[in-house]
């Protein structure tokens, strides 16, 4: 480790050490973590893992990824929506994802609860990048220690409660700044992490919905 926070790798570049240096947790660091996201699948499909992590690690889900998309219809929230007990039935068999009924339930209710979004705002990404934070509500710098101490923002705060207003379930506001972090309405890989300079370059030119 060259700093508290940052990994070196043997490609010689720092990256935030929380990848560990596993080959498919790297991979996923370098190249999702954190770039602007709009599709409404993705969008739809991080939030339902980031729930389905709690209590959990995010490398197993991230092993699990394919799994879930096989069970839940590639995060199709039409088709998820029309899910009924024979689906929740076969999910809980379903040994390549985790077998937990209140959180598949939830996926079920939140693809109803998407539906309702869409139809509102036009597509979950406008709704979601409504709460992009502003440099006001972001930490002057981002490093291992800030991330930390901050495993919730007062705008997730907001985000989340809002969701639980319209219906949605398990997006507390822990889960939800994960998703934030993941989609990239925020940059928090952290100073050193050769990622950061992208990610920024990369939210700089971006279209937001």
């Amino acid at each position: 480790m060259t700093e508290r926070g940052l990994l070196a790798g043997e490609d010689g570049r720092d990256r935030c050490a929380w990848h560990g240096n596993l080959d498919d947790y790297r991979r996923y660091h370098d190249a999702e973590w954190g770039r602007p996201v709009t599709d409404d699948r993705r969008l739809f499909e991080k939030i339902c893992l980031e729930g389905f992590q709690s209590g959990l690690s995010w490398l197993t889900i991230l092993r699990k990824r394919e799994g879930f998309r096989a069970a839940f219809a590639g995060f199709d929230f039409d088709r998820v929506a029309a899910f009924g007990e024979e689906d929740v039935a076969r999910c809980l068999a379903d040994p390549g994802i985790v077998r937990h009924r209140g959180k598949i339930v939830s996926t079920i209710n939140n693809a109803r609860r998407a539906c309702e979004l869409r139809d509102e705002f036009g597509s979950l990404a406008r709704y979601f990048w409504r709460y992009e934070p502003g440099p006001e509500d972001r930490p002057a710098r981002v490093d291992w220690d800030t991330l930390v101490a901050n495993p919730t923002t007062p705008v997730s705060v907001r985000l989340s409660k809002d969701l639980k207003k319209r219906g949605w379930t398990f997006v507390g506001p822990t889960t939800v700044y994960a998703f934030m972090q993941a989609m990239g309405l925020v940059n928090d890989h952290v100073e050193g992490c050769f990622c950061r300079e992208e990610v920024e370059r990369e939210r700089a030119a971006f279209a937001r919905p």
